[in-house]
């Protein structure tokens, strides 16, 4: 205990002299200080902006002190952004904007250790592997791989001294493989066919016929499992709702140095139910030809304009060669496409 201490006592004297917010200001955490350069396009070199479905916003590069293995991220009713690294940190903020809504850096950042039910942080990877998010009310919900498990924990503003409820695992443990598990927490719209429920989505836990494992869960009788179409060679990364109730899936691809692709399919969320075999297509898709890199988080949020943004954010895998991105674009609705 005595060496986080030290490091947390000495952000906190950074804090003072930099003027940054104490842990009693910005809601507990410990401030970390957090560098950006912008992203103005999408292509190097292009003036385009429309790639499939989605309008680029804009983005950033961005950097800080133990900002690493970034798995997901969701906003919070404040407006600001709560996140999970796959080394089980909480990494809190706020994305500031200019008049166009790009984002320019991040603010009021914090940081800090996710607990067990002991207070204790985890220990070590196998525990810590935190890599899916969603926030449902007052509870934050966090899927682990490896050890694979759902914890809740209360406060989406502010989690970071709580201690968590393990909830049942909505997939059969003995189908999870144990660095393909649980990529994906979503909570459905109230308004939507699931009602309110959540899903979770495996990475790449599969079936004997090669389909992806997933389960609607805090949803009473519409709670089960259902499987999820893979193409090969994608992977899920993340997936989120859109406010209709359709499903995005962001997904991604490595088949070697250089070979790197990401894509967005959109599921019609009627289709997910028990027993169904779900499938939609392909929206959105990129590769390093565009600014990207591990791209593990995506949030759907309604601009105040009353557009439909999409956020991603990257896992650095804490390499050199990697970044850290936050990546925004807006929802195009083909009127030929899904409404």
């Amino acid at each position: 205990m005595t060496r986080p201490l030290r490091r947390r006592g000495a952000a906190l004297a950074l804090a003072v002299v930099l003027g940054l917010p104490t842990l009693a200001q910005a809601g507990g955490g410990t401030p970390v200080t957090v560098g950006s350069q912008r992203i103005e396009r999408f292509q190097p070199g292009s003036e385009t902006t429309r790639f499939g479905q989605l309008d680029f916003v804009g983005g950033i590069q961005f950097w800080g002190t133990g900002l690493h293995g970034l798995s997901a991220l969701r906003f919070t009713r404040n407006g600001h952004f709560l996140a999970v690294s796959d080394d089980g940190l909480w990494f809190a903020g706020r994305i500031e904007r200019d008049g166009r809504g790009r984002p320019t850096g991040i603010f009021d950042a914090r940081t800090g250790p996710l607990l067990d039910a002991t207070g204790e942080p985890f220990d070590g990877k196998t525990e810590a592997d935190a890599e899916s998010l969603a926030i449902d009310g007052e509870r934050v919900l966090v899927g682990f791989e490896r050890d694979h498990r759902i914890l809740a924990y209360t406060d989406p503003d502010s989690p970071f001294d709580r201690r968590p409820e393990t909830l049942p695992l909505p997939v059969p443990r003995a189908e999870l493989r144990r660095n393909r598990g649980l990529e994906t927490l979503a909570l459905s719209p109230k308004g939507s066919s699931l009602g309110g429920a959540a899903v979770a989505i495996a990475e790449r836990s599969l079936d004997p016929d090669g389909n992806i494992f997933a389960a609607i869960f805090q949803g009473g009788r519409r709670n089960g499992v259902f499987k999820v179409k893979r193409d090969d060679p994608w992977d899920v990364s993340d997936g989120t709702f859109l406010p209709g109730g359709d499903l995005l899936l962001l997904e991604r691809r490595y088949t070697g140095l250089g070979r790197l692709g990401i894509r967005i399919r959109r599921i019609a969320g009627a289709t997910v139910r028990t027993g169904a075999l779900v499938d939609g297509p392909v929206i959105f898709e990129a590769d390093l030809g565009e600014e990207i890199d591990n791209m593990e988080g995506l949030e759907a949020w309604t601009a105040p304009d009353g557009s439909t943004r999409l956020t991603m954010i990257s896992d650095d895998n804490g390499s050199m060669f990697q970044r850290n991105l936050i990546l925004e674009f807006r929802l195009v609705e083909d009127r030929a496409g899904p409404q």
